[in-house]
Protein backbone atom coordinates (compact mmCIF):
# COMPACT_ATOMS: atom_id res chain seq x y z
CA UNK A 1 0.00 0.00 0.00
CA UNK A 2 1.29 2.99 -0.79
CA UNK A 3 -0.08 6.71 -0.14
CA UNK A 4 0.70 8.84 -2.91
CA UNK A 5 0.47 12.37 -1.60
CA UNK A 6 3.18 11.53 0.97
CA UNK A 7 4.98 8.93 -1.05
CA UNK A 8 5.07 6.79 2.21
CA UNK A 9 5.34 3.11 1.67
CA UNK A 10 4.49 0.21 4.05
CA UNK A 11 8.02 -1.52 5.33
CA UNK A 12 9.00 -4.50 3.79
CA UNK A 13 8.40 -7.79 6.09
CA UNK A 14 12.47 -9.00 5.01
CA UNK A 15 13.53 -6.32 6.81
CA UNK A 16 11.80 -7.24 10.37
CA UNK A 17 12.78 -11.08 9.36
CA UNK A 18 16.25 -10.08 10.04
CA UNK A 19 15.68 -8.66 13.22
CA UNK A 20 13.93 -11.86 14.58
CA UNK A 21 17.05 -13.56 13.19
CA UNK A 22 19.43 -12.44 15.68
CA UNK A 23 20.26 -13.80 18.96
CA UNK A 24 17.97 -12.31 21.94
CA UNK A 25 21.17 -12.74 24.63
CA UNK A 26 23.53 -11.39 21.67
CA UNK A 27 20.97 -8.36 21.34
CA UNK A 28 21.45 -7.10 24.79
CA UNK A 29 25.07 -7.69 25.13
CA UNK A 30 25.82 -5.67 21.79
CA UNK A 31 22.83 -3.25 23.36
CA UNK A 32 25.54 -2.88 26.67
CA UNK A 33 27.87 -2.40 24.60
CA UNK A 34 26.22 0.37 21.70
CA UNK A 35 25.08 1.96 25.14
CA UNK A 36 29.02 1.87 26.67
CA UNK A 37 30.31 3.79 23.74
CA UNK A 38 27.47 6.21 23.16
CA UNK A 39 27.00 7.25 26.94
CA UNK A 40 29.66 5.94 29.03
CA UNK A 41 32.19 7.63 26.10
CA UNK A 42 30.07 10.67 25.57
CA UNK A 43 30.60 9.74 21.41
CA UNK A 44 27.27 11.17 21.27
CA UNK A 45 29.16 14.62 21.53
CA UNK A 46 30.87 14.00 18.57
CA UNK A 47 29.39 15.52 15.03
CA UNK A 48 31.02 12.85 13.01
CA UNK A 49 30.27 9.86 14.64
CA UNK A 50 28.07 7.52 12.20
CA UNK A 51 26.23 4.36 12.68
CA UNK A 52 29.14 2.93 10.78
CA UNK A 53 31.72 4.50 13.32
CA UNK A 54 29.78 2.40 15.57
CA UNK A 55 29.61 -0.86 13.50
CA UNK A 56 33.72 -0.54 12.91
CA UNK A 57 34.42 0.10 16.85
CA UNK A 58 31.97 -2.75 17.46
CA UNK A 59 33.68 -5.42 15.04
CA UNK A 60 30.20 -5.57 13.37
CA UNK A 61 28.12 -4.19 10.49
CA UNK A 62 25.21 -1.13 10.20
CA UNK A 63 22.40 -3.54 9.56
CA UNK A 64 23.42 -5.48 12.88
CA UNK A 65 23.73 -2.42 14.67
CA UNK A 66 20.41 -0.78 13.22
CA UNK A 67 18.52 -4.16 14.12
CA UNK A 68 19.87 -3.75 17.06
CA UNK A 69 19.03 -0.16 17.96
CA UNK A 70 15.97 -0.62 16.25
CA UNK A 71 14.62 -3.82 18.51
CA UNK A 72 16.39 -2.95 22.03
CA UNK A 73 15.79 0.65 21.62
CA UNK A 74 12.78 0.97 19.56
CA UNK A 75 14.36 4.19 17.68
CA UNK A 76 16.67 4.05 14.85
CA UNK A 77 20.44 5.38 14.91
CA UNK A 78 20.22 9.24 14.46
CA UNK A 79 17.00 9.24 17.14
CA UNK A 80 19.20 7.30 19.90
CA UNK A 81 22.12 9.71 19.28
CA UNK A 82 19.70 12.58 19.63
CA UNK A 83 18.25 11.85 22.46
CA UNK A 84 21.52 11.63 24.71
CA UNK A 85 22.10 15.01 23.24
CA UNK A 86 18.78 16.57 23.85
CA UNK A 87 19.48 15.15 27.66
CA UNK A 88 22.37 16.71 28.24
CA UNK A 89 21.48 20.14 26.48
CA UNK A 90 18.54 19.94 28.79
CA UNK A 91 20.78 20.02 31.84
CA UNK A 92 23.26 22.68 30.54
CA UNK A 93 20.00 25.02 28.90
CA UNK A 94 19.00 24.67 32.96
CA UNK A 95 22.96 25.44 34.11
CA UNK A 96 23.44 28.63 36.33
CA UNK A 97 26.81 28.63 35.15
CA UNK A 98 25.88 28.33 31.54
CA UNK A 99 22.84 30.70 31.58
CA UNK A 100 24.91 33.15 29.54
CA UNK A 101 25.41 30.71 26.23
CA UNK A 102 23.63 30.89 23.33
CA UNK A 103 21.36 28.63 22.26
CA UNK A 104 23.42 27.69 19.53
CA UNK A 105 26.69 27.00 21.39
CA UNK A 106 24.78 24.54 23.71
CA UNK A 107 23.93 22.68 20.02
CA UNK A 108 27.30 22.41 19.52
CA UNK A 109 28.99 21.63 22.80
CA UNK A 110 26.47 18.36 22.42
CA UNK A 111 27.11 17.46 19.02
CA UNK A 112 24.43 19.28 16.83
CA UNK A 113 26.06 20.29 13.50
CA UNK A 114 23.66 22.71 13.08
CA UNK A 115 21.03 24.81 15.05
CA UNK A 116 18.24 23.51 12.71
CA UNK A 117 18.62 20.15 13.58
CA UNK A 118 19.54 20.80 17.42
CA UNK A 119 15.71 22.85 17.61
CA UNK A 120 13.66 19.96 15.33
CA UNK A 121 14.98 17.01 17.80
CA UNK A 122 15.01 19.12 21.00
CA UNK A 123 11.03 20.16 19.76
CA UNK A 124 10.51 16.35 18.55
CA UNK A 125 11.66 14.97 22.09
CA UNK A 126 10.20 17.91 24.22
CA UNK A 127 7.15 19.90 22.35
CA UNK A 128 9.16 22.85 22.96
CA UNK A 129 12.03 24.88 21.68
CA UNK A 130 15.20 25.19 23.88
CA UNK A 131 14.81 28.51 24.26
CA UNK A 132 11.43 27.85 25.73
CA UNK A 133 12.41 25.10 27.97
CA UNK A 134 15.28 27.34 29.28
CA UNK A 135 13.01 30.06 29.80
CA UNK A 136 10.06 28.15 31.51
CA UNK A 137 12.54 26.32 33.65
CA UNK A 138 14.30 29.92 34.83
CA UNK A 139 11.00 31.03 35.48
CA UNK A 140 9.77 28.04 37.28
CA UNK A 141 13.54 28.39 38.98
CA UNK A 142 13.09 32.47 39.84
CA UNK A 143 9.65 31.63 41.05
CA UNK A 144 10.46 29.91 43.96
CA UNK A 145 13.11 32.51 45.09
CA UNK A 146 12.39 34.70 47.61
CA UNK A 147 10.91 38.88 46.01
CA UNK A 148 13.34 41.56 46.23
Amino acid sequence: MTMAKYNITEKKEKEAAYRTLVNPKLMDEMKEKILNIIVMQKKYKDKNYSAKMLASDLGTNTRYISAVVNVRFHMNYTSLINKYRIEEAMSILVDKRYQDLKIEDVSSMVGFSNRQSFYASFYRIMGMTPRDYRLKYQTAHASGKKKK
